[in-house]
């Protein structure tokens, strides 16, 4: 095995000044820069960490699914364990990680649930198949095999064959509200750019972080 203490890259991509940009302008700005570069496959991956009743904290990459001065918004079965943390402990961080562009992005904040209607607009647009995958999947439980889901999956086909496929009740979405976003692009000798967003009183703040 390489040892990972002699893996060295220095960065030198892009700068990063306070500007008079607010936060979801610069976010939105980099997203659509992170889609645009095909060295990237998933720009809207982000790794949601969370904390359980018991304060362990357990993190994962999900696919972000509409982003907007509101926050950021995920799927996922109301059953998960993402989600048994969020109804112990509402609040998460998560980051997007766009290595090529030598950039990621820090959010964090409380989080709910969304409304019923705005689940069931994004369920109809998703593919047919990952649609049945949600009702077949009680995410997170163990099962026995891989036979065994693909069982359900053929239960759920046949369940809604030659129909449409609605959203499943224990199935919807969640919105991560910031309180805090950090920029961070990278620089030469570790020197890196970190713009801090900081919601106070109402207001958001901007604050340059030592790297």
């Amino acid at each position: 095995m390489r040892d990972p203490s002699g893996l060295r890259r220095d960065y030198g991509a892009a700068e990063l000044d306070e500007g008079d940009v607010d936060w979801f302008a610069r976010l939105q700005a980099w997203f659509d820069e992170a889609a645009a570069n095909d060295a990237i496959v998933e720009p809207n991956a982000i790794q949601l960490a969370t904390v359980g009743g018991a304060g362990r904290p357990s993190v994962r990459t999900v696919l972000v699914k509409a982003l907007d001065e509101q926050g950021i918004v995920f799927y996922t079965n109301y059953e998960s364990a993402k989600a048994r943390d969020l109804d112990e402990s509402p609040y998460a961080a998560a980051v997007f990680a766009w290595l090529p562009l030598e950039r990621q992005v820090r959010l964090s904040g409380p989080v709910d649930r969304v409304s019923r209607a705005e689940t069931e607009a994004y369920f109809a647009s998703r593919p047919r198949g990952a649609q049945i995958g949600a009702w077949a999947s009680a995410q997170s439980s163990v099962i026995g095999s891989r036979a065994e889901l693909e069982a359900q999956v053929a239960a759920v086909e046949a369940r809604f064959a030659g129909g449409d496929v609605p959203a499943p009740p224990n199935w919807g979405g969640y919105r991560l509200r910031p309180e805090v976003v950090e920029f961070w692009q990278g620089r030469q000798d570790r020197l890196h750019d970190r713009l801090r967003y900081r919601l106070v009183d109402g207001a958001w703040i901007v604050e340059r972080l030592a790297p």
